[in-house]
């Protein structure tokens, strides 16, 4: 074919060459900041009050289409420096090194987060050195698979940190580490808006988001899925690439390519951020920038809030805001800087699939283009509008400046203005920060001022009430997003009256916040929470946010709520009454589930396979997780025909899947599971304990596969590549 014949070289390009192949939106340009030999792999990283960068280097990714030593300590956590202030990198200097896969970083206090899986540390920051070790988590990211593991490590608005695949947040406290748990979110990259609202997203889909601030929701452990949380911010995937771009692991499906060799849709989308500078003007505040390295380009989305949800859009139709026709640009993070640009993380080279999910046809690839080298390589661009002044801000460790870039217009500086007033524990800048709260025209640095209160310990009833009660919406979300923190046993009886009273006015943006709040309430009062949840039942059973809102609070009560629901209203289509049967079918299904532990004994090597491989997608419960993938458990592709499941397993699985009865496609899942049938490394006996261990977990229970079958399928489908749709799979 021509056009493979086109591009059947891959060269690698010096930074110059490669910023002359990118197309970026009219009106701005993209600009160097660091290359090598000043950084090699990156993938993460953070500014220090001093605008200097802090990156993640991750050299030893996939150094072959195998893998080869991919669990040496290579990686490296490096300081990158303007020292001549030209706009350029000048000064590398490594802060740790000797690390596997570093692939997370967060400033607190005296010190930095690094994450490298299976661990969180915080290393105390002397001189630009490291002191102190602490571990933070010894399980922050389960499994072994590096592309479903932790990272993110975002430091929001309410002073917690969260990250991307996981259900963990962290706070530190004096010399303790909090941990908590959260939704689950995402898969690479989490950012926040200014209103401390969370977005992220998995490799298939733009963009995913909460609705309501993180912190709320997910007290139920019995409650799988809250409305407003992973909600499909963005629906619309399709991505327009600039040149073809045969490299992608699936590109040999009808429909992942199209007649140009394209991509259609995103397949490695990741790193969104919204971008919060002043510096591109108010068209692009709080647009949401998703980075694709499988197509080489960056997607601009424009969001829209209606009532308490967001929604967007793509801003432009078969375009991008940046592309280019190096194929070994791999924007894999982005980032809001202290100068207002838009910064971008270029991994720089020719693989990025890992090798557990490498098919074949993308191996070919790979060789015949000889794209496995080199990888010493990785850039920092930041992108700015053209003929615009730039200028970075130091962020001076003075208590009465910082109060005062609370006001800033880029959100980098308010936020980090915000941390180092709490880092620092100025707790005498308290009654600057309560004049800050009476603020008529400034809601953004209220709402800070809010939350840098909470954080310093020092925020009190009487400065929360009045926002209770103010009208900007924004300014009210804040104030009940902040009231676990700070309502105890002596003070809830003020905020309870304030919280009836949203219901009487019927402040129905307020209702679903009141509605988490009872949890929260009930701790000191049962009475007080059920005359919460009688009223809002009262009002807004048909509120499928409200109604979950309120089953989040309710523990181990949901029968009993049930019947008490049905009293208010005997409707059982209404959302109140759908919902807790759902989740009371759920509780008495995981009870009947302890299978598990026995088939994790039985099958050791299974288990561990599916930790490392499907846990992240299906679930620890067998589940399914929403945007990713279907359940396993009680699934009749499961529990049925095992020729037909060790196909799916070995080859994967393409389109829609219908599961006992129901339809699951995209969006509601990734419309594709990669086989593991490629992956040399593992055994026909791994993958027969893989598919038994499935097989009779959770509520399951069948035949058992053998080594045996697995052979006898890989004879049956020898030289197969393509998944299965459901439609051939029934035909077998």
């Amino acid at each position: 074919m021509a056009i493979r014949k086109a591009y059947v070289a891959s060269p690698v390009l010096s930074p110059e060459e490669s910023l002359e192949r990118m197309q970026v939106e009219e009106g701005f340009e993209v600009q160097l900041v660091a290359a090598e030999p000043f950084v090699n792999s990156p993938v993460a990283m953070v500014f220090d009050n001093n605008g200097r960068m802090w990156v993640s280097e991750m050299q030893g990714y996939m150094p072959d289409t195998l893998g080869t030593d991919e669990d040496k300590p290579t990686g490296k956590i490096v300081i990158l420096e303007d020292k001549d202030k030209d706009g350029t990198i000048d000064d590398r200097k490594v802060f740790l090194d000797s690390l596997v896969l570093p692939r997370a970083l967060c400033f607190v206090e005296n010190g930095i987060m690094v994450a490298e899986p299976p661990n969180l540390w915080f290393y105390e920051i002397e001189d630009d050195r490291p002191g102190r070790r602490t571990l933070v988590d010894s399980a922050y990211s389960e499994g072994g698979n590096v592309e479903h593991e932790a990272n993110g490590l975002v430091r929001a608005l309410d002073n917690w940190i969260y990250n991307a695949k996981s259900s963990k947040r962290y706070r530190k406290d004096g010399d303790k580490w909090l941990t908590e748990k959260t939704h689950f979110r995402g898969q690479w990259g989490v950012a926040q808006d200014d209103y401390g609202r969370l977005y992220y997203n998995n490799n298939s889909q733009n963009l995913l988001g909460d609705y309501f601030s993180p912190g709320m929701g997910a007290g139920n452990s019995n409650q799988r899925k809250v409305a407003g949380f992973n909600e499909n911010i963005v629906p619309d995937n399709r991505v327009y690439p600039a040149r073809p771009t045969p490299g992608v692991n699936r590109g040999y499906l009808e429909g992942i390519l199209d007649e140009q060799l394209r991509l259609v849709n995103f397949t490695a989308a990741c790193a969104p951020v919204l971008y919060r500078g002043e510096l591109f003007g108010k068209d692009y505040y709080l647009n949401a920038f998703v980075a694709e390295p499988a197509a080489n380009l960056i997607k601009r989305n424009i969001l829209e809030e209606k009532g308490y949800k967001v929604q967007g859009k793509q801003a432009y139709k078969d375009r991008e805001f940046l592309t280019s026709v190096d194929e070994r640009f791999r924007p894999v993070s982005l980032y809001n800087g202290p100068d207002g640009a838009l910064y971008v993380i270029d991994m720089y080279r020719g693989i990025i699939q890992h090798e557990f999910f490498l098919t074949e046809y993308l191996a070919n690839e790979i060789k015949s283009r000889k794209l496995s080298q080199p990888i010493s390589c990785g850039r920092i661009y930041r992108i700015i509008p053209k003929e615009k002044a730039v200028s970075s801000i130091t962020m001076i460790n003075n208590p009465l400046l910082l109060i005062k870039l609370l006001k800033h217009p880029n959100g980098w500086v308010r936020d980090k203005a915000q941390q180092l007033l709490v880092d620092n524990k100025y707790t005498q800048v308290a009654t600057f920060l309560r004049q800050n709260l009476k603020l008529k025209d400034k809601p953004l640095a209220v709402i800070h001022s809010v939350w840098t209160l909470e954080g310093l310990g020092e925020l009190q009833t009487t400065d929360v009430v009045p926002l209770l009660q103010h009208k900007d919406w924004h300014i009210r979300t804040q104030a009940l997003s902040v009231l676990p923190s700070v309502m105890s046993k002596e003070n809830y009886s003020v905020y309870v009256p304030v919280l009836k009273q949203l219901l009487v006015q019927n402040d129905t943006l307020a209702a679903p916040y009141v509605a988490f709040l009872v949890q929260t309430v009930r701790t000191f009062d049962g009475v007080a929470a059920n005359s919460l949840l009688n009223k809002l039942m009262q009002q807004y059973s048909a509120n499928e946010f409200v109604a979950d809102a309120a089953i989040s609070s309710l523990h181990n009560k949901e029968e009993s709520f049930l019947k008490d629901a049905l009293t208010f209203n005997a409707d059982s289509s209404l959302a109140i009454n759908t919902q807790l049967r759902k989740v009371l079918y759920d509780v008495k299904d995981r009870e009947k589930s302890q299978k598990s532990k026995s088939a994790e004994q039985e099958f050791p090597k299974g288990y561990v396979l599916f930790k490392n491989t499907c846990q992240g997608c299906h679930g620890a419960d067998g589940n399914g997780v929403k945007s990713l993938a279907p359940p396993l458990n009680k699934s009749n592709w499961v529990v049925g025909d095992k020729e037909k499941l060790i196909p799916i397993v070995l080859y994967g699985l393409t389109g829609p899947i219908k599961v006992s009865g129901k339809l699951y496609q995209a969006p509601e899942i990734n419309g594709d599971m990669p086989g593991i049938g490629a992956n040399k490394k593992l055994s026909d006996e791994e993958v027969a304990q893989l598919i038994s261990f499935i097989r009779n977990s959770w509520s399951n229970k069948a035949e058992k596969v053998t080594a045996e079958d697995v052979v006898q399928a890989r004879n049956k489908f020898e030289n197969r590549q393509a998944a299965f749709t459901m439609e051939q799979l029934n035909k077998l």
